[in-house]
């Protein structure tokens, strides 16, 4: 059951991810992307509920959360459509979630359970989940706006930053994104300083201090949109630069521990 779920939501990912590139190329936005995309994040969804129902918790280890992580960002992508033009997002963010998917399905890997934690720090651990989703999706956004602004200035711009929304629009999107991801990172960070008796521990010392140096990034970055217009190339290097240290939190020793390491 398991292996068809997955097998479904890796192909109706990609074939999402065709259907964006196609109408992409032919300069018009159809609904029928989105629909594969729901199908294939309902069948993802399903598929990390029934391993939760099997196991009776979620398991943390290094690609299980790289899998959450990409349903989590295809999600609120796809939430996001409703009313914002960011589809064209999909088209980098669809083959990740296949990608993670098929890693998670194919590739052993030792359990973390997080029934061996309390609420509280599942508490910290899903904000920090959520927290990272929204500015994965606020740096592939900002992203996306260095290509815009640098193809606009040739002419004529290809045929893909001709489909995104104006640059102005494109701006707006990624300081709601930042905004919304830094009100969960805050929540992260208090909540780890509230239930983990020493957050600054040999092993959390790294993740701990990456983290609220990414913070401080964004948050003066959204103050410096408020109060002095800051936008352009600035927002894209200092999202770039906090999302850069957040991965290094996120996943540097998990990967070390976890795939090079084997521990």
């Amino acid at each position: 059951m398991n292996t068809t779920l997955a097998t479904f939501s890796i192909c109706t990912y990609l074939a999402s991810t065709l259907f964006i590139a196609r109408d992409t190329h032919q300069n018009r936005r159809q609904r029928t992307p989105l629909y594969l995309a729901w199908a294939a994040v309902c069948a993802h969804l399903l598929y990390i509920a029934i391993a939760f129902q099997q196991s009776n918790s979620f398991n943390f280890s290094f690609i299980n959360t790289a899998s959450l992580i990409s349903l989590i960002v295809a999600l609120l992508l796809l939430m996001a459509t409703f009313n914002k033009p960011v589809e064209k997002l999909g088209i980098v963010i669809f083959p990740i979630a296949a990608i993670m998917l098929a890693l998670e399905l194919n590739l052993p890997n030792k359990p973390h359970l997080l029934h061996t934690h309390n609420w509280q720090m599942s508490v910290h651990i899903l904000t920090s989940i959520i927290a990272f989703s929204l500015l994965n999706i606020a740096a592939l956004q900002a992203v996306l706006l260095a290509m815009q602004d640098q193809q606009l200035k040739s002419h004529p711009p290809k045929r893909f930053i001709q489909s995104l929304p104006s640059l102005q629009t494109m701006e707006s999107l990624l300081f709601q994104m930042l905004g919304t991801g830094l009100f969960f990172l805050t929540i992260s960070l208090v909540s780890g300083f509230i239930f983990i008796e020493d957050l600054f521990a040999q092993h959390l010392v790294h993740k701990t201090v990456l983290s609220i140096i990414a913070w401080i990034i964004f948050s003066c970055l959204l103050l410096g949109r408020l109060r002095y217009g800051w936008r352009g190339k600035t927002a894209v290097r200092w999202t770039l630069t906090g999302f850069i240290l957040l991965l290094l939190a996120y996943f540097g020793s998990k990967l070390v521990l976890e795939i090079i390491l084997h521990r």
